[in-house]
């Protein structure tokens, strides 16, 4: 009996590895764009999902960005359909806020979200690997994000509504999947957006990348997969911190909420801050860039009387021992 191929073998221990906490039952939607890596992942679902007694199924979002999209997404259907899973296009317009790639994205979860929700889904599958990962890392890095950003994508993401979005190939290499294709005799799609250089992913991933490999050595994409795996293991710990340390500092005030002075002081700076940005977008919704953080961090560490700090969605004052938010 000849052997599995390595690429098939390691695709589906990958996703029956993700699954396998999944109550047995559960309804699971991989999202199909048709190209290598999500064909490989509804293939290697679509094998795997039934042992675990789960029943899965993919859909298909037409952003309708390109001539001929809508074949492409009935071509991607009808190969879900030879798999034996359950296959649905859904064509969405897309509007131009944040650029078009942001607004194909956006479009995208919402239409899978309420795609799983219509389903019942236990969860959402997205097919994103190693590279997809090294990628955003560094895209973080040449940003400046901070570390939030280069943790990357997390490999399992609960939203409000208790729907899992789960990556299981985060730890597969793209090349990976294309061999598991290949193997499969699935034809894939290839995204003429993966080769326009207009998009800086792309760069990254046709030249810097590269040049990254060639000069250091291999493994330089695992070595930035790893970066963010440890990233999201310390982040998770200051999570843990702040919400314990919150509880003591905070308290609601007039149309807003306020910080003890003296207890952000106290603590530490990755501490102080990031207490900072959670108080203002759990209250407010906003996201604040580290020169606002840092400035508001100045009202506890060096306080001179300087006046309000406006700040996205609210402002930031120093009220005697305390720091006070409110809504503007």
């Amino acid at each position: 009996m000849p052997s599995l191929p390595a690429s098939i073998a390691q695709t589906r221990l990958a996703v029956r590895t993700a699954l396998v906490d999944l109550p047995e039952g559960s309804t699971v939607v991989v999202a199909l764009s048709g190209g290598a890596d999500s064909l490989a992942l509804a293939a290697a679902t679509a094998f795997e999902a039934p042992k675990l007694g789960l029943r899965a199924g993919t859909l298909t979002v037409d952003h309708g960005l390109q001539d001929g999209s809508d074949a492409v997404a009935r071509r991607a259907a009808e190969a879900a359909d030879a798999l034996g899973l359950g296959a649905l296009v859904v064509r969405v317009e897309v509007g131009g806020e944040g650029g078009p790639e942001a607004a194909a994205r956006d479009a995208r979860y919402r239409v899978l979200a309420d795609a799983a929700a219509d389903a019942g889904a236990a969860a959402v599958l997205l097919g994103h690997t190693l590279d997809d990962q090294a990628e955003t890392v560094l895209l973080g890095l040449a940003r400046g994000s901070g570390a939030a950003s280069l943790q990357g994508m997390a490999p399992v993401r609960v939203d409000d509504e208790g729907l899992r979005w789960i990556r299981p190939l985060l730890g597969v290499r793209r090349e990976t999947t294309r061999a598991f294709c290949a193997a499969s005799a699935l034809e894939a799609w290839d995204d003429p957006h993966n080769a326009d250089v207009r998009f800086a992913r792309v760069r990254v991933r046709d030249r810097v990348l590269p040049v990254l490999e060639a000069e250091l050595g291999p493994g330089v994409a695992e070595a930035l997969a790893r970066t963010a795996e440890q990233l999201r293991e310390d982040a998770e710990a200051f999570d843990e911190m702040i919400h314990e340390t919150i509880e003591d500092i905070v308290e609601h005030a007039e149309a807003g909420i306020s910080v003890s002075a003296a207890a952000l002081a106290a603590n530490p700076a990755a501490l102080r801050n990031r207490i900072i940005r959670l108080v203002v977008d759990s209250e407010f919704g906003a996201s604040l860039s580290r020169v606002q953080t840092v400035e508001v961090a100045r009202l506890a560490t060096d306080w001179a009387g300087q006046g309000p700090i406006d700040l996205p969605g609210c402002s930031a004052r120093r009220v005697g021992g305390r720091i006070v938010f409110t809504a503007r």
